[in-house]
């Protein structure tokens, strides 16, 4: 791989002006897709093999139009101070909201409080509820637009006005979040460099990555009826790596510039050895986020894929794109250790004669604990281990409207609901009987409300109401806890255990679903899926990373090191989310079970990032080692090399993820954090602390193959050996001879 490389890296050099010509077409030809295609609506929300939504589909079956999964909207009122609902100039007003909301061509009905039970007790708290055709994310804007005027006219006339449901869910957009990653990446690169040239061209491929990759995903929206959020993810991880990769590749070429080589030489060889290690960093990228799809959640999947596919399109750019860059820079960039001005040129005052330079703060670190590897393997394992405390509290589940900021309509018609009518108002259950194949449908109908009427923690029960041919029902079931609590979880399976007995005895059968049941559903079968998610990512990268390092105990390490950042994180996550730590430092409004994507989404988004750090740290050292220096030494050898571009890599990927802290959404809050807090980890405790001190502790054996299977293994060469030429050999034997 390495010689072929090598060779895509001098033609890259060489022939830039087409490769340059080439990314340009294909940016303009996704632009261009982009611009002339649809808007992308997104698609239905499915959960494939879940009670809730089997419910969902004979719901669209037996009750045609009701539109079961449609958006809802829960219009609140509250009188004034010393007066009621019920008084006639209140009921005036929210009968004319009433009708102002059934007007609308989304709409598919509107419910009147005084008919339908939606006066608390008390009479100062009354609601409407909205039905919509469509989903949340599908509504047009002006049904959002009308539902929001007619509050804001109650509003007017006196009364106090919020809204819940998922009908004001907006669709997910991207804002400053990125731009202030890429600021501080700009920052980053140019301490790194010193040069603005050098500094810019990661930064410049990565952008065009990931409009390539993004363009392409907006013009094939339709076509693969991909989800209006699947950008998003996209964007996020398309832009960490793709500034990561060019960044290995440029390091490398000031790294052979530095021993002397010609700049097309250099460009080649760094593409054959960065570039082999980004190919295998990239691929492990890829491997954890198409392996999404075992989860079988179809959203998740497609963004898993849509993020995979810019990840690969980041690792052809570094290893054709940058070179070509390279090739027009020329003389801008300078060698590693060589001093430059600002915009790439030689400084003024370094002259003709390249200084010995004193080891740098990788080297020194590594010597540090390549001297002290049990002090610093178990101040690292126990502080990591001290992080991952609070994980083995984790709650799971999925936000709602009680996890929104106070400063929102949502959480203040929560709040309001919960105070008229009870925390349990705010996600009632829908049970569905099917009794197609009973001899008497009212019957079953009746015993299965019975049935949920005895059952802790019910509040109330509506009567079932049937479809036209009176062979299915649905019932409605208001808890007594909150939709997010233990007890109502509880509740769900107490009436779905019911409804078993129910089925064996009449041979009906009665599901649970609405949207409190679907997050459970949801959470059930992310918990589900996680450990053969874990058993396909790691296994897979892990007979990936024997084939790139040719070792047994290396990718173990790289597993298990892994294993414990992601735990680490995990617990951070708890700390601050649930627990409530440092809550007002990062805007924590309100705390609550962990969201139940979240473990399995940092698996697979912080196992691929963090292979990256350990492919191309490690190889550094692989590469020493093969060229005959000692385990220990290769171990300094591979921090003098990659430590700085590693920790600049680490530094501009958690600046990318922690832009998403400031959202006022606590999902993409809560993943910015977690993502932000793993690389943090995985990059600076366990790559830069356990994992050298662990090869220092193996010594030879880190490198040790069975020789069966080194005769297997396809020899990928990542550390570049099939590049060596007779006078490398000859320098690095004479600079052995010397040590």
């Amino acid at each position: 791989m390495a010689t072929f490389l090598y060779r895509l890296g001098r033609f890259s050099f060489r022939r830039r002006h087409v490769i340059a010509l080439f990314w340009v077409a294909l940016l303009a030809l996704a632009g261009v897709g982009a611009a002339g295609a649809p808007a992308a609506g997104p698609t239905s929300f499915s959960i494939p093999g879940t009670e809730a939504q089997k419910a969902f589909d004979l719901l669209e079956e037996r009750f045609p139009g009701a539109s079961a999964d449609g958006a809802t909207g829960r219009v609140v009122f509250k009188a004034p101070a010393g007066e009621k609902m019920t008084d006639a100039e209140n009921k005036a007003i929210v009968q004319k909201t009433v009708e102002e909301l059934s007007g609308g061509s989304e709409v598919a009905r509107v419910t009147d409080p005084y008919e339908g039970g939606g006066v608390s007790q008390d009479g100062t708290i009354a609601y409407t509820s909205v039905s919509y055709k469509v989903s949340g994310l599908e509504l047009e804007e002006s049904s959002r637009d009308a539902l929001e005027g007619a509050a804001e006219d109650a509003r007017d006339a006196g009364l106090t006005v919020e809204i819940g449901g998922d009908a004001l869910q907006a669709v997910p957009h991207t804002g400053a979040a990125e731009v202030i990653g890429i600021g501080v990446a700009a920052v980053v690169l140019v301490i790194t460099f010193g040069s603005l040239l050098a500094a810019g061209m990661p930064l410049l491929t990565a952008i065009i990555g990931v409009g390539i990759g993004v363009g392409t995903i907006t013009a094939l929206a339709g076509t693969l009826e991909l989800d209006s959020t699947t950008p998003i993810l996209a964007t996020m991880i398309g832009l960490a790596v793709g500034i990561d990769y060019a960044l290995f590749v440029v390091s490398r070429y000031r790294a052979e510039l530095a021993e002397g080589r010609e700049r097309e030489e250099a460009a080649g060889r760094a593409v054959g050895t960065a570039g082999s290690a980004v190919v295998f960093a990239g691929l492990t990228v890829v491997i954890a986020l198409v392996g999404l799809a075992v989860v079988n959640i179809p959203l998740l999947t497609k963004m898993g894929v849509a993020a995979a596919a810019t990840v690969a399109i980041a690792v052809v750019i570094a290893l054709t794109l940058v070179p070509a860059l390279l090739g027009y820079a020329g003389r801008r960039v300078r060698p590693t250790g060589e001093k430059s001005g600002l915009l790439g040129g030689r400084s003024e005052k370094d002259g003709n004669e390249r200084k010995p330079q004193r080891p740098n703060m990788g080297t020194r670190w590594a010597s540090f604990v390549v001297r002290r590897p049990v002090a610093v393997l178990l101040l690292g394992v126990v502080g990591l281990g001290a992080a991952a405390v609070p994980a083995a509290s984790l709650e799971l589940g999925l936000p709602d409207d009680g996890s929104q900021p106070t400063s929102t309509t949502q959480r203040r018609a929560y709040d309001l609901m919960s105070e008229g009518f009870g925390p349990g108002f705010n996600g009632p259950l829908v049970v569905v009987v099917d009794a197609e194949g009973s001899d008497d449908p009212q019957v079953v109908f009746q015993r299965t409300s019975d049935d949920i009427k005895a059952l802790d923690d019910v509040v109330a029960v509506a009567p079932a109401a049937p479809n036209k041919a009176g062979d299915t029902a649905t019932i409605t079931v208001v808890p007594e806890s909150k939709p997010s609590s233990v007890a109502t979880e509880d509740l769900v399976h107490g009436i779905r255990d019911a409804g078993r007995d129910i089925t064996a005895d009449t041979g009906a059968d009665v599901l649970v679903t609405g949207a409190t049941a679907m997050n459970i559903d949801v959470s059930q079968k992310l918990n589900d899926a996680l450990v053969p998610y874990l058993i396909l990512v790691v296994g897979l990268a892990f007979l990936l990373l024997i084939v790139v390092f040719r070792s047994i105990l290396v990718p173990l390490k790289a597993a298990l090191g892994f294993l414990l950042s992601v735990l680490a994180a995990l617990g951070a996550v708890v700390a601050v989310f649930q627990w409530g730590w440092l809550s007002g430092l990062m805007n924590v409004e309100q705390t609550g079970p962990v969201m139940s994507m979240m473990p399995i989404f940092m698996v697979g988004v912080v196992f691929g990032l963090a292979m990256d750090y350990e492919v191309f740290l490690v190889t550094r050292m692989r590469e020493a080692y093969v060229h005959g220096e000692q385990p220990s030494q290769a171990v300094v050898t591979g921090f003098r090399h990659g430590a700085r571009v590693v920790t600049a890599a680490a530094v501009i990927m958690i600046a990318v993820f922690s832009g998403f802290i400031g959202s006022s959404e606590s999902m993409v809050k809560m993943i910015g954090f977690g993502l932000a807090i793993a690389v943090l980890f995985d990059a600076f405790v366990v790559r830069m602390a356990i994992v050298p001190a662990v090869l220092a502790l193996l010594g030879k054996k880190a490198w040790w193959l069975p020789k069966w299977l080194d005769r297997v293994l396809p020899n990928v060469d990542v550390e570049g050996e099939g590049l060596r030429t007779e006078d490398d050999r000859k320098d690095e034997d004479r600079a052995l001879a010397r040590a």
